[in-house]
């Protein structure tokens, strides 16, 4: 356990962006209040919440001077939230919470203790989880990205490969290296990016332990996954009724993160080659988008005369 040094700010921050999320958010804070490492900070951004989710936050806030609260003034959207509640951190680690998950008491000192032990990681996570509504287990879940190799080009393939229920978005991360990306996207799947750019900045290291408890619900995020208007509202609200070209944005979302990457030209290339190849093998899913895109835009040219 580490106690916090009033001299100087917190060692991790935690954010946690929320809409309407009275139902669970007091398990949720409870559970990161909880941690047995508590030399840290919780930002909590409420997307301009309609039900009971402001009065709950205050009321914690109020009584733990470590929880800072943010209401927005309207609905920014997850990606930006998610943004906003990195932007206003100061620690030297930081991690997002959904404001529905559960965290194991022992879930943040085991990854600090990563962190300050793997010079070469950059991101750490807990193995997961996944429980119910009423917190009963449903399954295990292997995330499979424990991934340690040297090479920047091997590690941002294999997570492009394996990527899932990007639990991983819920580890603990060096706040230096994720300022050097570009965080969350605002369009459907707008996480993978950002998990894949992390890879081509350092090593991924998976804690054996189960320290981390993924809700699924009627109102969670991976039941929007057959929904394309509602991951668009989820993700950016301004964006529900035009096509998401999610595929083509993932895609173009890829290849900026490897060109922007501080990597050997050769590891570059070997990455670009492995993107060529996925839009090869997904041609007929963007060739439906495009398609999906000229008749929205035939649609609004119609309309206008």
């Amino acid at each position: 356990m580490t106690s916090t040094d009033s001299s100087r700010g917190p060692r991790v921050s935690i954010g946690l962006p929320v809409y309407n999320g009275e139902r669970y958010i007091s398990e949720t804070l409870d559970s990161l209040l909880a941690q047995t490492f508590r030399d840290f900070e919780l930002i909590i951004c409420d997307n301009a919440s309609g039900d009971r989710t402001e009065q709950i936050c205050r009321t914690y806030a109020a009584k733990d001077r470590r929880i800072r609260y943010f209401r927005n003034s309207t609905n920014l959207g997850a990606a930006k939230n998610y943004r906003l509640a990195f932007v206003l951190s100061t620690g030297e680690y930081f991690r997002w919470a959904n404001c529905d998950d559960l965290f194991a008491p022992t879930s943040l000192e085991c990854c600090v203790e990563v962190l300050d032990r793997e010079l070469s990681v950059i991101l750490t996570y807990p193995k997961t989880k996944l429980i119910d509504e009423w917190g009963h287990m449903i399954s295990e879940y292997e995330d499979n990205l424990d991934i340690r190799s040297t090479k920047a080009s091997e590690r941002f393939i294999q997570v492009c490969e394996r990527i899932g229920l990007i639990n991983v978005c819920y580890g603990l991360v060096r706040a230096n290296t994720l300022r050097k990306t570009r965080l969350i996207r605002s369009h459907p799947g707008g996480d993978i990016p950002l998990v894949a750019e992390l890879a081509l900045y350092g090593k991924f290291w998976e804690i054996p332990e189960f320290l981390f408890y993924r809700r699924l619900h009627s109102g969670a995020t991976s039941s929007y996954k057959d929904n394309e208007t509602k991951l668009q509202e989820f993700f950016d609200p301004n964006s529900v009724g035009h096509p998401s070209f999610r595929q083509w944005k993932t895609l173009l979302d890829h290849f900026g993160s490897v060109l922007r990457a501080p990597v050997e030209a050769g590891e570059k290339l070997l990455a670009v080659s492995h993107l060529i190849k996925t839009g090869i093998w997904a041609r007929s899913k963007l060739t439906e988008e495009v398609v999906t895109g000229l008749r929205y835009l035939g649609r609004r040219v119609l309309s206008g005369l």
